[in-house]
């Protein structure tokens, strides 16, 4: 879910570019790899890159056809209106976290890096029921415009386009969780040397400020 705006963005300019048609279905990521594996026809699937490598693993994804495409890094939101909390250090967002009432994390990798940093803090006990885990799917952010949570995390693309939220800011560099994106053309499709075409195109540098405009870098 972090890339169906980017992705929808590229698709567009691809095709524009190619002639082709293009058609992306946005899913949660434990979704779109579960819908991989079960066999079910599509062509590509973006994933956390990790993800990528458990598919070719597999057999779902064909070896030599992954390619990174964007770094994605995680950010801060509260309700729109609500104060700012002090993020400029790891020692604040630490604060900040354990003052929240509510805290709100994602099911995807960013969710599992945060929870291990609050493990490495030693506050993830201190924290059973104030953490607040988004449904597959559902935007963290979501949850933080209609007051289930106080404190958001989720990666900055999740979270700039949504209303009723305000994003503090990025994670600072020390606690910083970047996640990768990657594609790669299914064993099942009948089309792998368009997708690999297209794949080329989403990965250039012409792509790069759609990429930046979603609250990303290229891979």
């Amino acid at each position: 879910m972090a890339t169906r705006q980017v992705l929808a963005e590229l698709a567009e300019a691809y095709e524009r570019r190619s002639g082709d048609n293009v058609q992306i279905e946005s899913v949660g990521g434990v979704d779109a790899a579960k819908r991989v594996q079960s066999g079910e026809p599509f062509d590509v699937v973006f994933l956390a890159s990790d993800a990528i490598d458990k598919l070719i693993a597999a057999g779902h994804v064909m070896a030599g056809s992954k390619v990174d495409l964007v770094l994605s890094p995680v950010a801060v939101a509260v309700r729109a209106g609500e104060p700012h909390p002090d993020i400029s250090s790891e020692d604040a967002v630490r604060r900040a976290v354990l003052a929240a009432p509510s805290v709100g994390y994602s099911t995807g990798p960013s969710g599992v890096a945060l929870m291990r940093l609050f493990e490495r803090w030693g506050v993830a006990a201190e924290l059973q029921g104030r953490i607040v885990q988004a449904p597959p799917g559902v935007p963290v952010g979501a949850l933080v415009a209609r007051g289930d949570v106080a404190l958001g995390f989720q990666q900055l693309s999740e979270l700039m386009h949504l209303e009723g939220i305000e994003v503090v800011g990025r994670l600072p560099e020390a606690i910083q969780i970047v996640t990768t994106f990657s594609a790669g053309v299914c064993t099942v499709s009948q089309q792998g040397e368009a997708m690999r075409g297209m794949l080329e195109y989403m990965a250039s540098p012409v792509a790069a400020q759609a990429k930046r405009r979603h609250g990303m870098e290229p891979a």
